[in-house]
């Protein structure tokens, strides 16, 4: 996800010399200094004192001890953003010292494409102006919304884990397509084109998924028949305590 922040950023026009990054491999800043042209170092003070906004990138379980690593060098004038899932501002603002701004922010991975959705919550001292640099950056990568903190959890249940349900169903239609005879190519390029198709309509006419759905499904036809089937699976039901339990699992994250 970092490096396709850096990417989005680049292709926007910042100047590759003037992103630093730093991460426990040296392996993996050789490859992004080769790549994207940034530069790069093994101590996060580094990017703290060099950087106006620092963003941190790391999984929610290695998040206290990176803060361990600046906190000590950040100050108020910097601008925290943290893309750690489950792990709320209250809880950073704990670590680091009084006054800093800090902005949680859920993006999906669909952000390596330029993509994302992804969504912004401000801490205890950030400002709409701060919130607003957020939204510049994150828009390099695809869209951006802000809430209320209090959603974050649920985004994270949602738009951050769901790009992975949606490769689930992709795949499931794929394989009902060769379980109905279509070659295995054949059946994965019209579930990808099907389902890319079905998002724009949503997207583009503005209509209720419900409004369209009816669209296709004629009396007696096949769509309905179809519809029959999942309603009798629970489908439905399934997703929605999908994202209910995705959701739960980001509260817990916190807790741990």
């Amino acid at each position: 996800m970092g490096e396709a922040i850096l990417a989005g950023l680049i292709r926007r026009g910042v100047e590759p010399e003037t992103l630093l990054v730093s991460d426990l491999s040296h392996e993996r800043l050789e490859c992004l200094k080769n790549k994207l042209g940034v530069k790069t170092t093994v101590d996060n003070k580094d990017v703290v004192r060099h950087g106006e906004v620092i963003i941190l990138a790391v999984k929610p379980q290695n998040i206290m001890d990176a803060l361990k690593t600046f906190a000590s060098v950040l100050t108020p004038d910097k601008l925290l953003i943290s893309i750690a899932a489950g792990i709320s501002t209250s809880f950073i603002e704990e670590v680091v010292p009084l006054g800093c701004k800090v902005i949680r922010v859920m993006p999906n991975t669909p952000a390596l494409i330029n993509a994302g959705t992804t969504v912004l919550a401000g801490g205890k001292f950030v400002t709409q102006e701060d919130l607003a640099v957020a939204e510049e950056i994150f828009k390099a990568v695809g869209s951006v919304t802000i809430l209320p903190e209090k959603m974050l959890n649920a985004v994270t249940g949602l738009s951050g884990s769901g790009p992975a349900y949606v490769y689930v169903v992709i795949e499931a239609l794929a394989d009902g397509g060769v379980l109905a005879g279509l070659p295995r190519d054949v059946a994965l390029k019209l579930a990808v084109e099907t389902v890319q198709g079905a998002a724009r309509m949503v997207q583009e006419t503005r209509l209720h998924p419900g409004q369209l759905k009816d669209m296709v499904t004629s009396p007696g036809g096949t769509a309905i028949t179809g519809l029959a089937q999942m309603e009798k699976a629970g489908l439905r039901g399934i997703i929605m305590e999908t994202v209910l339990a995705a959701t739960s699992r980001s509260q817990e994250l916190l807790k741990k």
